[in-house]
């Protein structure tokens, strides 16, 4: 349902399904190796360190050849050791992710579908939306469920949505009907909400540059939200000012 590269590697792509789940795939190789758990949680921000985000499944591979080299390893010894601890049938052998174990495979991240995915631009977070109506933040780093409760929303439920995040990340745009809603990214609490579509909105995308949102609809517009500047609108209460002090008081 929907599809999300990792802002931190080239190679991770994590993918919503219709399942409930998110999952993490290296596209170097076959299989997840990662998915997340809604029961699995944490309070809180973690502190700004840098993302560990494929380390366990990397660790799978087996020794570098620096590391073989280091500890007297050889290649050959190192293989055979492969072998005694993942025996194979036949000529294929099959390398195992946590993913793909019994008991990760089965959990969820929503109660149904997942509908969009968003990472923040540091690579640390990533946020979620269900058909269930619920807006998820996850820690990618730790795979934990951060536990931010979003004030109330409804979202469609049989289509994929695109959120939007601005850089900071401080606040995330979330397409919810027919309007689109700004909740603050620690807090879950409603920042404001964006009316003017006719029909339900699709996709939203923030330009950092522009400080601008752009959102899209069934009724097809493509609407453009700009912040308000009062300082722009001080200036021209003066030059009205100005000009009226310019007038003569002349008649025709």
């Amino acid at each position: 349902m929907s599809l999300e590269w990792s802002a931190s590697s080239e190679w991770i792509l994590m993918s919503g399904g219709c399942d409930g789940a998110i999952r993490f795939w290296d596209i170097r190789r076959a299989g997840c190796f990662r998915v997340l758990d809604q029961s699995r949680s944490q309070l809180g921000k973690r502190p700004l360190v840098k993302s560990a985000l494929y380390k366990d499944h990397t660790d799978s591979l087996g020794p570098s050849p620096s590391a073989r080299r280091r500890t007297g390893i050889s290649k050959k010894s190192s293989s055979a050791l492969r072998k005694i601890q993942n025996p194979t049938h036949g000529h294929m052998q099959q390398r195992l992710h946590p993913g793909l174990s019994s008991s990760q495979n089965r959990a969820t991240a929503h109660y149904g579908a997942v509908t969009g995915l968003r990472t923040t631009a540091d690579g640390m977070y990533l946020l979620s939306s269900g058909s269930d109506s619920r807006l998820r933040l996850w820690d990618i780093d730790s795979g934990c469920n951060t536990l931010v409760n979003f004030e109330a929303m409804r979202l469609q439920t049989g289509k994929p949505l695109q959120l939007a995040v601005t850089e900071d990340p401080s606040l995330v745009f979330v397409p919810c009907m027919a309007s689109i809603k700004a909740y603050n990214l620690w807090s879950g609490k409603t920042f404001q909400t964006f009316r003017g579509h006719y029909e339900l909105v699709n996709c939203c995308y923030y330009s950092e540059q522009d400080q601008e949102l752009y959102t899209g609809s069934n009724d097809r517009q493509i609407l453009v939200w700009s912040p308000s500047t009062p300082a722009f609108t001080k200036m021209e209460d003066d030059d009205k000012i100005l000009s009226a002090a310019d007038e003569d008081n002349w008649s025709d």
